[in-house]
Order: C-alpha cells, then sequence, then structure tokens
C-alpha cells in the first residue's frame, strides 16, 4: 500500500479572500491515487472571525476542500494548533475525522497517538508531536503530543506492539533553514533505535536535506503544500509517496522508496487568478501557458537552488 504525505497547509489572511476549493486541484491525483494520503493542518476551525497569522482560524469549508482533494489524515500536533486557545482546539477536533498528534479527552488521546490505520490489511502506526505551540493549554485536555522522549517512547512501543510499520512525522527544525540541525540528527537517529520504518518532517516552510539512518528514510521537512509565504524558498515544497508491503504469509517487510516530488505553490497572477500547488514536474517546459512567466522562472531556478544545497535529486 502507498502512502502520500504533504506539508504545511496553511490559511493565510489574503488565503480567505478567494476559493480555496481550487488549491489542491493539481495534487487531486497525487492525493487521491495513494491508499493513504496525509497532511499537516497548520490552523485552527475555531469559527468566526476568520483570521490568518500569527492566530490561524480558518473556515469549516476549508477542511471539506481538503478532505475532497484526496486527504485521509490530517496531523495536528503543530505549533498553531493552540493559536484559539483550548477552547478553538477542541472545537477544530471536532470537526476532523482522522488526525494524529493531539485528543480531546485522554482515551482519544492515548487512541490518536500513535493513530493506527489499517488500509489493505496493512497496519500503520503514524506518530505526531511537536516541539511546541505557540500559545499554552488553559486545561489538561484538549491535549497536544509533545516532543519528549519519555512520552514518544511510549508511543513508539505502542507502535512497534500494534503495527506492521511506524511512521514518524515530526514537526521540528528552523524555519527557512535548508539543511536539518544537531537536534533534528539526534531525535532522527533516536528514533530509529526506537522503531521507525520511516521519518517525515514538517515545520521549517522551506524543503530541507534527506537521509538514510541505519536504512530508514529520513524526510526533514517537506516545506509548505499551500501559503501565502514569499519568501526566498518557501513557495518550494515536497510530497513523499512511501510504498509498504507486506507479505501475510512469512510477515516479512519492506519500505519501498521514498518517491520525492518538488511541488510550487503559486499565488495569485501567477498561473491562475488564485492559489494553485503543481507538480513541478508537469510544468516544465510550459512556460508560455503561465500568466506570469517570471513566476515560472522563479521556480525552476528556486528548484536549482534547493537541490544543489539539499543534495536531493
Amino acid at each position: 500500500m502507498s502512502v502520500c504525505i504533504i506539508g504545511d497547509v496553511m490559511m493565510h489572511a489574503r488565503q480567505l479572500q478567494y476559493d480555496h476549493s481550487h488549491f489542491f486541484d493539481d495534487l487531486r491525483p497525487l492525493l487521491s491515487g495513494a491508499d493513504l494520503a496525509i497532511a499537516n493542518a497548520e490552523f485552527t476551525l475555531a469559527g468566526p472571525p476568520y483570521t490568518g497569522y500569527p492566530a490561524f482560524s480558518a473556515p469549516d469549508s476549508y477542511l471539506r476542500s481538503i478532505l475532497d482533494a484526496g486527504v485521509d489524515v490530517l496531523l495536528t500536533a503543530n505549533n498553531h494548533i493552540l493559536d484559539k486557545g483550548s477552547k478553538g482546539m477542541e472545537r477544530t477536533l471536532k470537526q476532523y475525522g482522522l488526525f494524529a498528534g493531539s485528543g480531546l479527552d485522554s482515551a482519544q488521546y492515548r487512541r490518536n497517538n500513535p493513530l493506527i490505520v489499517n488500509v489493505k490489511g496493512v497496519r500503520i502506526a503514524l506518530v505526531n508531536f511537536t516541539y511546541g505551540t505557540n500559545m499554552g493549554a488553559s486545561s489538561e485536555f484538549p491535549k497536544v503530543s509533545r516532543m519528549k522522549k519519555e512520552e514518544v517512547s511510549a508511543q513508539m512501543r505502542r507502535a512497534r506492539e500494534f503495527a506492521d510499520f511506524v511512521l514518524v512525522l515530526p514537526h521540528w527544525g528552523e524555519e527557512y533553514k535548508l539543511l536539518h540541525n544537531e537536534t533534528q540528527r539526534q531525535w532522527a537517529e533516536w528514533l530509529v533505535k526506537e522503531g521507525a520504518d520511516a521519518i517525515v518532517g514538517a515545520h521549517p516552510h522551506v524543503v530541507q536535506d534527506t537521509a538514510r539512518i541505519a536504512g530508514v528514510p529520513v524526510v526533514y521537512s517537506l516545506g509548505n503544500a499551500v501559503s501565502n509565504m514569499s519568501a526566498v524558498n518557501t513557495r518550494l515544497e515536497l510530497a513523499v509517496v512511501l510504498k509498504f508491503v507486506l507479505h501475510k504469509g512469512s510477515r516479512q517487510k519492506a519500505l519501498l522508496g521514498p518517491e520525492l516530488h518538488f511541488l510550487w505553490c503559486t499565488l495569485p497572477g501567477r498561473k491562475t487568478d488564485s492559489y494553485r500547488t503543481v507538480l513541478v514536474e508537469e510544468q516544465k517546459g510550459r512556460r508560455g501557458e503561465w500568466m506570469d512567466v517570471d513566476d515560472y522562472d522563479n521556480m525552476i531556478q528556486t528548484l536549482d537552488r534547493v537541490k544543489r544545497i539539499t543534495g536531493i535529486e
């Protein structure tokens, strides 16, 4: 079975002015084509008034657009989940279906951390945690999964016990840095020893380098999936596809990939009249189709720069 993971799905103030139902049109084949699709939901559904950075609250209809594009599971352990306080987080989680990284109460928290999904008879544990949150919680619950080794280790033990594969999805690292830092490296090595089969991170808002640790693939940061960011490198991102193989008779298992697909978030007036995240590989050689050909050039230049610095092929 295959898993597709995309990075930070954001809703800045300017994005609120546009029809979000088409943000993911170009990603739909990739997301819906996977047996399981995962996205980092870096916003809340705290209700009106809707707001962008620094305290996000998106309309409920945004969730429907994300799910309609093919996303199955949302990652909620990130620094923005408590932007509107505990009440905002509670309302958000009540809107979601499958999610990892948090819980409304002790029973749900344990059930979702790790979240174990069974697809095609393959059980995959999703372990999602964050280095911290921008706002504090006013009560014990709803609770966010934190980057604390004792708590994460407990999740990893349950993951190894009940799942065939363990996919770790940390919210970590330094914003806007194309290379991982020492803390990420140390945590990645520790997670591999704890039984991770693959590690795919988020938070820096840019693509970071990749590695293999004892054969385990590590993608340190996916970057943004959709946002209004325009700072250097923040509009290039990755979608990761992992293929999990389980031979039922012998219980032998294998992990194929990762396949890395570069994405580019186009802003209004660049490719279309709205926001649209496109696959770079599908856009190469189609410069004349862009409303703003300079943005096509920006995409190619950013791709070359990021690949050179990160070493990603």
